[in-house]
């Protein structure tokens, strides 16, 4: 099936590794000119060889921290000088990190700062950024990873994404009559850096959790999200918006 990406501009932000990087490359694949953000410039010079060398156009790299607030403006700035237009953006980027109950109020506070500096404030001011290109091409795509709304454990992530969703289901309300979409996508335990290294560190705790939780019984890779992200962001799903979508081999039990 032929997506219709190719001549898109799509950017990514986290894209040095695990989701990020699988999504960069799928849309590349797909024929997308790909802009890459992340903070690692040494792993985004080796997505940017890996896409080359696989036949996708060379990603425009741009090594930057969305924790500054004046990030997003710079690289509206930089991706219009370079190429005049975006039609995708994929708000990737975000980290979490468990919250005690009982912390001190000075650091739950600065907790909580963190996470809604991390995880909503760029995917806010990065859409508020380019809007208006997309409003004027009458086409656009964003797209937002969450997580989970039946949290394991307290982490202020877990409120801050759970208020993108809220947000881009409104945004998608506003910003339709464009053909603009906004949707959501809630991964499950995807192979990535967080996933393998803080959550589930062993195979043994990662097969112990799948055969307990998953109803399908195992990981996904990161090319599982990226499948449907590159589909989403195609012209075929004109008539999906304000959507919120698990991919987690059935791990929610929610309806």
């Amino acid at each position: 099936m032929d997506l219709e990406l190719a001549g898109k501009i799509a950017l990514v932000t986290g894209a040095s590794a695990g989701i990020g990087r699988g999504i960069a490359k799928v849309l590349a694949a797909e024929g997308a000119q790909t802009v890459v953000l992340a903070r690692r410039s040494n792993l985004l010079a080796t997505l940017q060889d890996e896409i080359e060398k696989t036949g996708g156009r060379r990603p425009l790299a741009i090594t930057a921290d969305l924790y500054d607030r004046s990030v997003p403006g710079k690289v509206r700035d930089q991706v219009l000088q370079q190429f005049g237009q975006l039609d995708i953006l994929i708000n990737n980027a975000g980290g979490s990190r468990p919250l005690p109950a009982d912390a001190d109020e000075a650091a739950d506070d600065d907790a909580w700062d963190e996470a809604f500096a991390i995880n909503f404030t760029p995917a806010r001011k990065l859409a508020r950024a380019f809007l208006p290109v997309m409003q004027e091409r009458k086409w656009g795509r964003i797209i937002n990873l969450t997580g989970s709304m039946e949290p394991w454990r307290m982490s202020a992530s877990h409120a801050t994404k759970a208020g993108v969703a809220a947000w881009a289901k409104g945004l998608s309300r506003d910003v339709g009559k464009y053909g603009i979409t906004v949707n959501c996508l809630a991964p499950g335990r995807i192979h990535s850096e967080q996933i393998d290294t803080r959550v589930h560190p062993t195979l043994e705790s990662q097969v112990e959790f799948a055969q307990a939780n998953i109803p399908l019984g195992f990981f996904g890779e990161p090319h599982d999200m990226a499948y449907l992200v590159a589909f989403l962001c195609s012209p075929k799903a004109r008539y999906i918006t304000g959507q919120r979508l698990y991919v987690d081999g059935g791990l929610h039990r929610a309806i």
